[in-house]
């Protein structure tokens, strides 16, 4: 387990049309009634065989159910995705969405917390949760014919923990214990640091699983209080994919999450987070002193919002520049001058706010050349753009990258989660391999020259 206010009201996503064959569908439409099931993709092969299909259900108080059958899988995954995150913490509420993460793990009013663990691992189950700024989610991967099981189980988790003081006292010296380990990280301090630099005192800028201070502060009644406000059914979609039938998922997640009449009202989906444009970023330097043998610095600027147009563009830039071994930066600053073993050039996409950067981890007497030979990378790719070349390898690499990813029931689960509770939208393979290969080289030097000259943030950790 790691580390939007939901809205009560917001207009419910629907199906577009079902599209057969290579191509498939986007939805931000009308309202789709409750109780009504739409597909929203259907994919066949050459001889016409259907390789996957996405369907979605709707049920009582919004909660959606969307699933993708996998042709040729034995597996199936399953996803709890909440509309609540760290950036809808108040200061005194700061790491409330990753402590209520943990304590739906400690017990129900029908299991305890060793038979939640042991009804997955039992059938050889994985099972874990994780916290982001934007959203939570608890997934599960197993054999398709124990997906009931872990339907049950999460269903039974989310909707009928007991969140009792002593497991809210046991759970705090975990997350403290948590929290004591990653400020023993260079990379965590170092990234923390960087998104506290640009974002300042805000949610955006504080770290998820919260202080030492305001996780000691929080009680059991304001972790229930934020449970009973954010985990509603309007903030929920339940995404599963695999060797599964739409119609027996939806029947399992009603009688699951129907506990303590949780399915009730008729309150409509809350909508994806629509932001205006990406938020400024508070240049300068920050620095932490820690007694290591390396520096870990990061060095960027403002970025893309996630709905950005651009993010394809800047797929291809941030390849180019530090994604993988052939990268510019990996070339200069590792093969030809020796001054770091880990370098990388990142993107982090919110709904109104975005950063790009690079992270790279050198001796403390190379920190300045570091600086500046990445500086220099970065300026020249503004000036210039990238060659030809770079464009077919940076397209290659997204084009693989994206198929060889969604090889596995896990990732389509976390595909289809994403795209309904955070984009709106569900775009098909083939149109996003479309979207990449429709990147010019005159678009990656126009975002290079708009993005890489703006102010910096530098975020330093070491000795």
């Amino acid at each position: 387990m790691t580390s939007p206010s939901s809205t009560t009201t917001g207009q419910q996503v629907s199906a577009g049309r079902s599209v057969v064959g290579q191509h498939s569908t986007t939805w931000s439409l009308p309202v789709q009634p409750v109780g009504s099931t739409r597909t929203l993709q259907t994919v066949k092969d050459a001889e016409g065989q259907v390789t996957s299909r996405v369907r979605r259900t709707l049920l009582p108080g919004g909660l959606r159910v969307i699933t993708e059958q996998m042709a040729g899988v034995r597996s199936a995954s399953i996803g709890v995705w909440v509309a609540v995150g760290s950036r809808d913490e108040s200061p005194a509420l700061h790491g409330c969405s990753h402590f209520l993460e943990h304590l739906l793990f400690k017990g129900t009013r029908e299991r305890s917390a060793m038979e939640i663990s042991v009804a997955l691992d039992e059938v050889g189950g994985e099972f874990n949760a994780f916290t982001a700024k934007e959203y939570t989610c608890f997934h599960a991967r197993v054999l398709d014919e124990d997906l009931p099981l872990a339907v049950d189980v999460l269903g039974d988790m989310i909707t009928n923990s007991l969140l009792s003081a002593e497991d809210v006292e046991a759970e705090r010296e975990v997350i403290l214990d948590e929290i004591a380990m990653h400020d023993d990280d260079p990379d965590d301090v170092v990234h923390n640091l960087f998104a506290e630099q640009a974002w300042g005192d805000s949610p955006l800028g504080r770290p998820i699983a919260g202080t030492v201070e305001s996780i000691t502060a929080l009680t059991r009644e304001q972790i229930a209080r934020f449970h009973r406000r954010h985990y509603r059914p309007a903030t929920m979609v339940v995404s599963v994919a695999g060797n599964v039938d739409h119609a027996s998922v939806v029947r399992q997640v009603r009688r699951a999450f129907g506990r303590n009449n949780f399915l009730v009202g008729d309150e409509p989906p809350t909508r994806p987070r629509t932001g205006a444009k990406a938020r400024r970023v508070r240049a300068g330097t920050a620095s932490a002193h820690r007694q290591l043998e390396q520096v870990n610095l990061v060095l960027g600027m403002r970025g893309l919002t996630r709905n950005d147009p651009r993010r394809y563009v800047l797929g291809i830039l941030n390849t180019t520049l530090g994604g993988g071994t052939s990268s510019r930066l990996f070339q200069e600053v590792r093969e030809r001058r020796g001054l770091a073993y880990s370098v990388y050039s990142f993107g982090s996409h919110h709904d109104d706010a975005g950063l790009v950067g690079v992270s790279v981890g050198c001796l403390p007497a190379k920190v300045e050349e570091v600086l500046e030979v990445v500086r220099a990378e970065l300026a020249r790719v503004a000036a210039e753009g990238i060659t030809a070349e770079e464009l077919a390898r940076g397209k290659g690499q997204l084009r693989g990258g994206l198929v060889l990813g969604l090889e596995d029931s896990g990732a389509r689960m976390s595909r289809l989660g994403k795209a309904e509770l955070v984009y709106g939208e569900l775009l098909s393979i083939d149109e996003v391999l479309a979207r990449v290969e429709a990147v010019t080289l005159a678009e990656v030097r126009a975002l290079a020259a708009e993005l890489f000259t703006q102010p910096e943030v530098l975020a330093v950790v070491g000795p």
